[in-house]
């Protein structure tokens, strides 16, 4: 960020032009990775299939990164389901149902000055009646499962769900995913994903064209 600070008094840059121009900065290992040699000492979270990483289920260890190059393309997201209704405006209400943090500061940083999430109609609510869309972040566990269908429930229609980065995705080594208790609408990869991943996969998800 203090980068960031720099440059924008320096330069006047003030806001990303993102989606109109390419990203600016990306976090490389937020993107999905590309195959270079069969060299990785096997994979924890057995994300590696066919010389391809499965970023729902990637936490970012490093173990296979003599093996694989970062692709710098933020389309690392899958789209389930689409709500062309959401275009003009969409709100989010964020349940961590129990994260590490990453997630969470990776998500909150598209309301700082430079991602400036507002300028593209997105914003963020305090409440899931509210909200078109709800983020489940983290590792669910049984207690929370509840939380997260009685917040799914008092959302109107229309509504996405999105599964953001490897625990609520996969469950991983670590927990429980959100597969049986919701269907996520959107799967966004990465841990944690990378703010101009995220909010790629928003504007797919709403329908505009990234």
């Amino acid at each position: 960020m203090s980068r960031w600070i720099l440059r924008g008094l320096k330069k006047g840059i003030i806001t990303s032009r993102f989606p109109k121009n390419e990203p600016e900065t990306i976090s490389p290992w937020s993107t999905l990775p590309v195959y270079m040699k069969n060299s990785y000492k096997g994979c924890p979270t057995d994300a590696i299939h066919n010389n391809e990483v499965d970023l729902r289920r990637c936490i970012s260890c490093g173990r296979c990164s003599s093996s694989f190059s970062p692709s710098l393309n933020v389309n690392n997201s899958i789209i389930l389901r689409s709500e062309r209704y959401l275009k003009k405006s969409l709100k989010i209400y964020v349940l961590d149902a129990g994260s590490c943090g990453a997630c969470n500061t990776e998500l909150h940083a598209l309301s700082n000055p430079f991602y400036d999430m507002n300028r593209l109609g997105i914003f963020f609510v305090n409440t899931p009646k509210q909200a078109d869309a709800l983020f489940v972040i983290g590792v669910l566990s049984e207690q929370m499962k509840r939380v997260v269908k009685e917040a799914y429930d008092i959302m109107a229609e229309p509504k996405l769900v999105f599964a953001m980065g490897a625990c609520p995705a996969s469950g991983n080594i670590l927990g429980s995913s959100l597969s049986g208790i919701l269907d996520a609408d959107v799967i966004i990869g990465g841990c944690p994903p990378d703010p101009f991943v995220i909010l790629n996969a928003i504007m797919n998800a709403r329908g505009d064209v990234s």
